[in-house]
C-alpha cells in the first residue's frame, strides 16, 4: 500500500488532530485530540469531523462557503507541509492509522 492510503478497509479512522492554541480555547479543547473519520481520510474529511464535533470552529479553520483553508493556519502531517496539496487528497497512511497527527499550525508572516 502507498503512503498515501485512498482508504481503510477497516472503516472508520480515528484520526489524532492537533490544534494551535488559540483554536483550542475557543473549543475548550485540552492537548491533541480524535475524530472518528469515514471514508477516505482526507483533510477536508478530518476537518469535517472535528466541526461536527466541535461547532465552534466552524469557520475557523476554513472558510464557510468556499471550505479553503483560512490564509494563516497551515496543515501538517509526517513533517510534511500539506497546506497547498488539494484538500481532497489523501493524508498519509501513518496519520489515517493514528501513528501520526494532522497538525493545523498558525502561520507566522514577516521574516
Amino acid at each position: 500500500m502507498s503512503d498515501r492510503a485512498r482508504e481503510s478497509a477497516e472503516g472508520p479512522q480515528d484520526v489524532r488532530v492537533r490544534l494551535p492554541y488559540h483554536l483550542r480555547i475557543l473549543a475548550r479543547i485540552d492537548g491533541e485530540v480524535a475524530v472518528r473519520v469515514e471514508g477516505p481520510v482526507t483533510p477536508n474529511s478530518v476537518l469535517d469531523a472535528l466541526e461536527e464535533r466541535w461547532p465552534e470552529l466552524q469557520g475557523t479553520i476554513r472558510d464557510h462557503s468556499s471550505k479553503r483553508r483560512r490564509a494563516y493556519l497551515r496543515y501538517f502531517a509526517c513533517e510534511e507541509d500539506l497546506s497547498h496539496d488539494s484538500p481532497d487528497d489523501a493524508l498519509p497512511e501513518r496519520v489515517s492509522k493514528g501513528e501520526e497527527p494532522f497538525m493545523v499550525v498558525g502561520a507566522m508572516a514577516g521574516g
